[in-house]
Protein backbone atom coordinates (compact mmCIF):
# COMPACT_ATOMS: atom_id res chain seq x y z
CA UNK A 1 0.00 0.00 0.00
CA UNK A 2 1.28 3.66 -1.22
CA UNK A 3 1.43 6.11 2.30
CA UNK A 4 1.35 9.38 2.03
CA UNK A 5 3.81 11.55 4.46
CA UNK A 6 3.44 15.04 3.93
CA UNK A 7 6.34 17.43 5.43
CA UNK A 8 4.96 20.66 6.07
CA UNK A 9 6.16 23.75 7.41
CA UNK A 10 7.50 27.22 7.53
CA UNK A 11 9.70 28.40 4.49
CA UNK A 12 13.38 27.59 5.32
CA UNK A 13 12.64 24.77 7.88
CA UNK A 14 14.58 22.13 5.87
CA UNK A 15 11.26 20.35 4.45
CA UNK A 16 12.68 19.77 0.60
CA UNK A 17 16.09 18.70 2.43
CA UNK A 18 13.84 16.35 4.83
CA UNK A 19 12.18 14.73 1.72
CA UNK A 20 15.38 14.52 -0.44
CA UNK A 21 16.98 12.81 2.41
CA UNK A 22 14.12 10.24 3.70
CA UNK A 23 13.70 9.51 -0.24
CA UNK A 24 16.87 8.36 0.04
CA UNK A 25 16.88 6.09 3.10
CA UNK A 26 13.40 4.90 1.90
CA UNK A 27 15.02 4.30 -1.87
CA UNK A 28 11.68 6.06 -3.18
CA UNK A 29 10.58 9.31 -4.65
CA UNK A 30 9.54 12.22 -3.41
CA UNK A 31 6.80 15.05 -4.77
CA UNK A 32 8.40 18.38 -5.25
CA UNK A 33 6.63 21.77 -4.19
CA UNK A 34 5.05 23.25 -7.64
CA UNK A 35 4.91 26.97 -6.05
CA UNK A 36 8.91 26.59 -6.41
CA UNK A 37 9.08 26.07 -10.07
CA UNK A 38 5.69 28.02 -10.93
CA UNK A 39 7.26 31.47 -9.17
CA UNK A 40 10.51 30.99 -10.48
CA UNK A 41 8.90 30.90 -13.85
CA UNK A 42 6.19 33.66 -13.46
CA UNK A 43 8.15 35.68 -10.64
CA UNK A 44 7.39 36.42 -6.76
CA UNK A 45 4.72 39.41 -7.05
CA UNK A 46 1.46 36.76 -7.14
CA UNK A 47 -1.96 37.57 -6.74
CA UNK A 48 -4.78 35.56 -4.99
CA UNK A 49 -5.74 33.83 -7.70
CA UNK A 50 -1.96 32.71 -8.56
CA UNK A 51 -2.53 30.75 -5.16
CA UNK A 52 -5.37 28.60 -7.18
CA UNK A 53 -3.35 27.70 -9.83
CA UNK A 54 -0.61 26.61 -7.22
CA UNK A 55 -2.92 24.21 -5.54
CA UNK A 56 -4.26 23.12 -8.42
CA UNK A 57 -0.84 22.56 -9.64
CA UNK A 58 0.76 20.80 -6.61
CA UNK A 59 -2.18 18.37 -6.53
CA UNK A 60 -1.71 17.33 -10.16
CA UNK A 61 1.95 16.60 -9.25
CA UNK A 62 1.19 15.00 -6.17
CA UNK A 63 -1.23 12.88 -7.91
CA UNK A 64 1.56 12.20 -11.41
CA UNK A 65 4.01 11.02 -8.62
CA UNK A 66 1.38 8.73 -6.51
CA UNK A 67 0.31 7.30 -9.48
CA UNK A 68 4.15 6.37 -10.74
CA UNK A 69 5.19 5.14 -7.86
CA UNK A 70 2.35 2.93 -7.86
CA UNK A 71 2.97 1.51 -11.31
CA UNK A 72 6.66 1.16 -10.77
CA UNK A 73 6.03 -0.51 -6.82
CA UNK A 74 2.95 -3.19 -8.20
CA UNK A 75 4.44 -6.25 -7.79
CA UNK A 76 5.76 -5.10 -4.04
CA UNK A 77 2.44 -3.62 -3.36
CA UNK A 78 0.70 -6.64 -4.34
CA UNK A 79 2.06 -8.83 -2.25
CA UNK A 80 1.18 -5.89 0.84
CA UNK A 81 3.78 -3.98 1.26
CA UNK A 82 4.12 -0.21 2.00
CA UNK A 83 6.12 1.99 -0.16
CA UNK A 84 6.56 5.64 1.48
CA UNK A 85 5.88 8.59 -0.92
CA UNK A 86 7.04 11.84 0.79
CA UNK A 87 5.60 15.32 -0.36
CA UNK A 88 6.68 18.04 -0.49
CA UNK A 89 3.54 20.59 0.52
CA UNK A 90 -0.29 19.77 0.82
CA UNK A 91 -3.46 21.75 1.11
CA UNK A 92 -2.48 23.05 4.90
CA UNK A 93 0.40 24.87 3.21
CA UNK A 94 -2.09 26.31 0.82
CA UNK A 95 -4.70 26.93 3.33
CA UNK A 96 -1.84 28.65 5.47
CA UNK A 97 0.32 30.94 3.03
CA UNK A 98 -3.74 32.23 1.67
CA UNK A 99 -4.57 33.17 4.84
CA UNK A 100 -0.89 34.70 5.82
CA UNK A 101 -0.79 36.99 2.98
CA UNK A 102 -4.39 37.30 1.98
CA UNK A 103 -6.28 36.80 5.13
CA UNK A 104 -8.72 34.05 3.06
CA UNK A 105 -8.22 30.82 1.74
CA UNK A 106 -9.46 29.18 -2.02
CA UNK A 107 -13.14 27.25 -1.47
CA UNK A 108 -11.19 24.39 -3.89
CA UNK A 109 -8.50 24.47 -0.83
CA UNK A 110 -10.56 23.65 1.54
CA UNK A 111 -12.49 21.47 -0.24
CA UNK A 112 -9.20 19.57 -1.37
CA UNK A 113 -7.97 19.04 2.53
CA UNK A 114 -11.45 17.28 2.99
CA UNK A 115 -10.95 15.00 0.16
CA UNK A 116 -7.48 13.86 0.29
CA UNK A 117 -6.47 11.18 2.61
CA UNK A 118 -2.45 11.03 3.78
CA UNK A 119 -0.94 8.81 6.14
CA UNK A 120 1.16 10.90 8.39
CA UNK A 121 2.64 14.72 8.49
CA UNK A 122 5.99 15.88 9.45
CA UNK A 123 5.89 19.48 10.88
CA UNK A 124 9.15 21.44 10.70
CA UNK A 125 10.35 23.75 13.37
CA UNK A 126 11.59 26.93 12.84
CA UNK A 127 14.75 26.07 14.76
CA UNK A 128 17.16 25.69 11.78
CA UNK A 129 19.03 29.04 10.67
CA UNK A 130 17.54 31.08 7.70
CA UNK A 131 18.53 30.39 4.63
CA UNK A 132 18.37 33.42 1.74
CA UNK A 133 16.70 32.47 -1.14
CA UNK A 134 15.00 34.73 -4.37
CA UNK A 135 11.50 33.24 -3.33
CA UNK A 136 11.18 33.45 0.49
CA UNK A 137 9.23 36.25 2.26
CA UNK A 138 9.36 36.03 6.06
CA UNK A 139 13.02 36.03 7.29
CA UNK A 140 11.99 37.66 10.69
CA UNK A 141 11.86 35.45 13.29
CA UNK A 142 8.17 36.49 14.71
CA UNK A 143 6.47 35.97 11.25
CA UNK A 144 8.38 32.24 11.12
CA UNK A 145 7.10 31.35 14.69
CA UNK A 146 3.80 32.80 14.03
CA UNK A 147 3.52 30.43 10.71
CA UNK A 148 4.75 27.67 13.00
CA UNK A 149 1.85 28.29 15.46
CA UNK A 150 -0.47 28.35 11.98
CA UNK A 151 0.95 24.87 11.19
CA UNK A 152 0.72 23.38 14.73
CA UNK A 153 -2.86 24.85 15.27
CA UNK A 154 -4.20 22.63 12.06
CA UNK A 155 -1.61 19.43 12.85
CA UNK A 156 -3.69 19.43 16.85
CA UNK A 157 -6.76 19.87 15.52
CA UNK A 158 -7.03 16.89 12.58
CA UNK A 159 -7.34 13.42 12.46
CA UNK A 160 -3.77 12.51 10.60
CA UNK A 161 -0.83 11.18 12.90
CA UNK A 162 1.83 14.08 13.14
CA UNK A 163 5.13 14.30 14.59
CA UNK A 164 7.19 17.84 15.50
CA UNK A 165 11.00 17.83 13.37
CA UNK A 166 13.00 20.11 15.11
CA UNK A 167 16.76 20.03 15.74
CA UNK A 168 19.75 19.72 13.37
CA UNK A 169 19.71 18.12 10.03
CA UNK A 170 20.43 14.77 11.29
CA UNK A 171 18.65 15.02 14.31
CA UNK A 172 15.59 15.97 12.10
CA UNK A 173 16.24 13.15 9.98
CA UNK A 174 16.60 10.52 12.72
CA UNK A 175 13.47 12.17 14.19
CA UNK A 176 11.25 11.35 10.96
CA UNK A 177 12.58 7.86 10.18
CA UNK A 178 11.47 6.90 13.81
CA UNK A 179 7.92 8.14 12.92
CA UNK A 180 7.84 6.60 9.03
CA UNK A 181 9.15 3.80 10.34
CA UNK A 182 6.30 3.28 13.12
CA UNK A 183 3.93 3.63 9.97
CA UNK A 184 5.22 1.33 8.21
CA UNK A 185 5.27 -1.37 10.62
Amino acid sequence: MLKKIVIIGPESTGKSTLCNQLAQHYETTWCPEFAREYLLINGTDYEFSDLLTIAGGQLALEDEYSSRLEKQSLSFLEEGGHIPLFIDTDMYVMKVWCEFVFGKCHRFVLDEIVKRNYDLYLLCNTDLPWVKDELREYPDLVSRRKLYSMYKDIMTNQPVPWVDISGNYEERLQKAIIAVDKLLE
